[in-house]
C-alpha cells in the first residue's frame, strides 16, 4: 500500500479485501441488491455509445466491470482493495475478457496518478465507494482530465439523510436512525473486523463541486421507497408489497423529494465541451 494513502483508506482497503472471499455470494442472495445493481445499470447504458471505454472506480469484484464489458464496452477497473481486484481477475480470466477488462490497484484519491490516463467515455463509481473519503472534493477535481469533451460521470453515494433509516427510531435503532445526521466528522463502519469511517454527501455539495466543468443532467433517489438491501429478506417475505413498491419508486425516483431521501442518490453528469 502506498504510504501517502490515509489511514482511513488503508483501514477500508483492508475490510473490502477480506470480504471479498464472499462478496459475491452475499450480492447474489440478496434480492434487493439486484434490484440496485440493475438500476444503476440502467442509468449507465443510457450514457453509453457502442464500444465505449469506461473507467470503474471502487469496482470491487467487478460485477459491473464484467457486465459492461460483455456488452462490448471496454472498462478500466480500479479498487484500493486488493483482494477484490485479485476477484475481479479471477473473473475476468475465466470469463476470457481480459481484452475488454483492465485494472489497476488505485484509491481514487490519486487519480492523477493512475496508468490509465484515458481519456474515458465514462466515469462510474457504485453503491457509495465515494463516501470512504472525506476529500471527495478533490476525487471530483480529477474526474474533468479523465473524460473526453462531453463525456459522462455516473455516481451512486450516499446522502446526509434516508427516509428509511430515519423510521427505524420507531423501531428502536436510533444510531443506525440518526447515524448519518450527525457525521460530519465521519460515521464509524465496521466490515470484517476492521473499522473505517464513511461521510455523507448532498447532490448540491457535489454539483458546486464541479459547477465549473460539468452540468447536471440526472438526479434519481435508489431505495427511497423501496427499502434498503440491509433490511434483508424483505422482497422475500412480502413479495406483493415489494412489488408495488417497485413500481412507486420506478415512477417517482427522480421527484422531489424522493430523489433527495433514499439510501442512494444516482447522479448523473456530463462534461463541458
Amino acid at each position: 500500500m502506498d504510504k501517502t494513502v490515509n489511514v482511513n483508506e488503508e483501514n477500508a482497503a483492508k475490510a473490502f479485501s477480506k470480504q471479498a472471499a464472499v462478496f459475491d455470494q452475499y450480492d447474489a442472495g440478496n434480492t434487493i441488491i439486484q434490484y440496485k445493481r440493475r438500476r444503476v445499470r440502467e442509468r449507465v447504458e443510457r450514457e453509453l455509445s457502442p464500444g465505449s471505454a469506461i473507467l470503474e472506480l471502487n469496482a470491487g469484484t467487478g460485477q459491473d466491470s464484467v457486465y459492461f464489458a460483455t456488452l462490448g464496452h471496454h472498462v478500466h477497473a480500479t479498487d484500493i482493495a486488493p483482494g477484490m481486484l485479485e476477484a475481479l481477475r479471477m473473473k475476468v480470466e475465466n470469463q476470457r475478457l481480459t481484452d475488454r477488462v483492465t485494472q489497476e490497484l488505485c484509491s481514487f484519491t490519486q487519480l492523477d496518478r493512475l496508468h490509465g490516463k484515458g481519456p474515458y467515455d465514462l466515469v462510474l463509481s457504485n453503491f457509495a465507494g465515494l463516501n470512504c473519503t472525506d476529500e471527495l472534493d478533490k476525487v471530483l477535481r480529477s474526474l474533468p482530465a479523465l473524460l473526453k469533451p462531453g463525456g459522462r460521470a455516473v455516481l451512486v453515494i450516499l446522502p446526509p439523510f434516508c427516509l428509511w433509516e430515519t423510521l427505524l427510531l420507531f423501531k428502536g435503532k436510533f444510531r443506525t436512525a440518526f447515524r448519518r445526521l450527525f457525521a460530519r466528522s465521519g460515521a464509524r463502519s465496521h466490515i470484517e473486523g476492521h473499522y473505517f469511517k464513511c461521510w455523507y454527501y448532498s447532490p448540491a455539495y457535489i454539483t458546486r463541486c464541479l459547477a465549473d466543468s460539468f452540468e447536471m443532467i440526472g438526479l434519481e433517489g435508489l431505495c427511497t421507497i423501496v427499502p434498503p438491501s440491509y433490511i434483508e429478506h424483505f422482497a422475500e417475505r412480502y413479495p406483493g408489497l415489494y412489488q408495488m413498491l417497485c413500481k412507486k419508486e420506478d415512477r417517482l425516483k427522480g421527484k422531489w423529494p424522493w430523489r433527495n431521501i433514499g439510501d442512494y442518490f444516482i447522479m448523473t453528469l456530463r462534461k463541458k465541451d
